[in-house]
């Protein structure tokens, strides 16, 4: 009986590739327990990415015994679980071999290797694996081995692509390849793609096995791992475009192990530590690799913050914008000449009566809401299978406080003169400024302003500020020749974009309301006589 404890037969099951930019997955759940038998391509756990989630199958009928606990974080590559085959479960599950089982009980030494050679001799189909509920099929977009070569256990045989990632597919045995799919061919989830024959074993690990010098009592045994990088070397190779044959592997058997690959990148930025450990005689080899093409000059490292909760509502707005708007944008270009003269003429006229600068900004918002006036569609919204409109004109003005863009409202700044706007955006900015805005002071605009020129912004595309259907964006005043009267005359010009939700917004209505801002501005007495 103690013969029989010995000659079982176990194959470790790792946390399979499951898109190129997943480097660690979570073990959500074991769908079955430690000792339960499972069988061939049964689930038996549930493992979640940051992308998705998705089953993990049995890859042979067997004993389950589990690795890893539900909760842990894993890197791709990482073995989870075994399934161990014992004589005693092939005596259970098939009672007609009795004399065969006891035979091999019974065997010397010797005889487990001819067992093996026998179990060698058997074809593993490889189907394609499950990467993600959301993904039920998969393109072949190339074979990386090709029919008949003989590959080592672990080795990237094809890629494979999905709507989201791709990924290469890995050889679970050492053998011959068999293809059968085609480049290019569409397969759904379990497709076979190909086989891979036992009898190629032996080929496979003689082809893999490193060349070494010196006395045969210092080489290792050649097996399937000679030279190969484990899943976490081979990330990391990948990334510093090493290749793996210029490494060598100090695991067992000469497997390339996460250390040498790590150890390879210290000697491409420093050869003399392959220098000095060589002259202090380590027993065991070390990484020799090519000395990168170009060299990284300076200190290096990077930095980790924790987003802010205000980042991150931000960040998920803008996305959410991005996603349930049809956004466009139109651009003019205005002249800002008759402005400035006036603000040259009464600036300081109108900051002594009236305690406050006279900037761009009144300006701007006075001519914004005289042209939602005329277009009350660019300052509407919709709100379900509903558009509203307002009778009012509520500006957001987008103002850049410490913890990130914060979106202040000016309201009725319709019924507000210039000194009154430039009060209210004053007193928001220096609120703004110390983190002392309300919740109630950023919500509810029906339209937004946002001054990228102050940073010298030349040109952009802004995004809008959800609810709302229109932003307006101004940038820096650049003097440019333009012609006026058949002359070409220098001129302080400034870009304008209007970005709006073609949902409600036609480009009619959005180009038009552009242009009556334009008009408003480069004629400011209107924007007095409302005209």
């Amino acid at each position: 009986m103690n013969n029989s404890t010995k000659n079982i037969m176990s194959l470790t099951i790792k946390v399979p590739p499951v898109g190129e930019s997943i480097t660690e997955v979570t073990l959500a759940s074991w769908k079955k327990k430690d000792g339960d038998p499972v069988k061939m391509d049964e689930v038996i756990a549930e493992l979640e990415s940051d992308k998705a989630t998705f089953e993990l199958t049995a890859e042979k009928a067997g004993i389950l015994k589990i690795v890893a606990k539900e909760g842990d974080t894993l890197p791709i590559g990482t073995v989870v679980a075994t399934i161990e085959e014992s004589i005693a479960g092939q005596v259970a599950a098939d009672s007609s071999s009795s004399s065969k089982v006891a035979a091999r009980v019974a065997a010397t030494p010797s005889q487990p290797a001819t067992a093996s050679a026998t179990n060698d001799s058997t074809s593993l189909q490889v189907k394609v694996p499950t990467v993600g509920e959301s993904i039920t099929e998969v393109t072949l977009s190339r074979w990386i081995k090709k029919d008949g070569d003989a590959i080592a256990m672990d080795e990237a045989i094809a890629e494979l692509e999905s709507d989201k990632a791709t990924f290469e597919l890995t050889a679970e045995k050492a053998g011959i390849l068999k293809t059968i799919a085609k480049e290019g061919d569409t397969l759904p989830i379990g497709a076979i793609l190909c086989t891979i024959e036992g009898s190629g074993a032996t080929k496979a690990m003689a082809d893999k096995a490193p060349v070494e010098s010196g006395s045969s009592t210092q080489k290792e045994a050649a097996t399937y791992a000679s030279g190969v990088p484990s899943p976490a070397a081979a990330k990391i190779l990948a990334e510093k475009g090493m290749a793996p044959e210029l490494v060598s592997g100090t695991g067992k058997a000469g497997r390339i192990t996460k250390e040498d690959a790590l150890l390879a990148e210290k000697i491409s930025e420093n050869p003399q530590v392959r220098s000095r450990e060589s002259e202090a005689g380590s027993p065991k080899p070390q990484p020799v690799v090519a000395k990168p093409i170009v060299e990284a000059t300076g200190a290096r490292g990077d930095r980790r913050e924790k987003m802010s909760s205000l980042r991150k509502t931000v960040a998920k707005r803008l996305v959410a914008v991005k996603n349930e708007t049809a956004m466009l944008t139109t651009f003019n270009e205005v002249d800002m000449s008759p402005i400035m003269e006036i603000r040259s003429k009464y600036k300081d006229k109108f900051k002594e009566k009236h305690g406050v600068g006279l900037g761009f900004m009144s300006f701007f918002t006075k001519a914004v809401c005289e042209a939602l006036k005329d277009w009350p569609t660019v300052g509407a919204r919709i709100e379900g299978e509903e558009v509203v409109y307002s009778n009012f004109a509520d500006i957001s003005i987008a103002v850049s406080a410490p913890k990130g863009l914060v979106v202040p409202v000016i309201r009725n700044a319709e019924s507000m003169s210039l000194a009154e706007i430039e009060k209210a955006v004053a007193a928001l900015a220096v609120k703004a400024r110390e983190n002392k805005l309300t919740l109630e002071e950023m919500t509810g605009g029906t339209f937004t302003i946002t001054n990228g020129g102050v940073f010298g912004s030349m040109l952009s595309t802004p995004i809008l500020n959800s609810p709302q259907s229109a932003i307006l964006g101004m940038h820096n005043i650049i003097e440019r020749p333009v012609a006026v009267n058949g002359q070409v005359v220098i001129r302080p010009m400034m870009y304008l974009a209007l970005s709006y939700d073609h949902r409600i917004v036609d480009g009619r209505e959005s180009v038009s309301f552009l242009v009556r801002v334009k008009q408003l501005l480069e004629d400011p007495a209107r924007l007095l006589l409302g005209v």
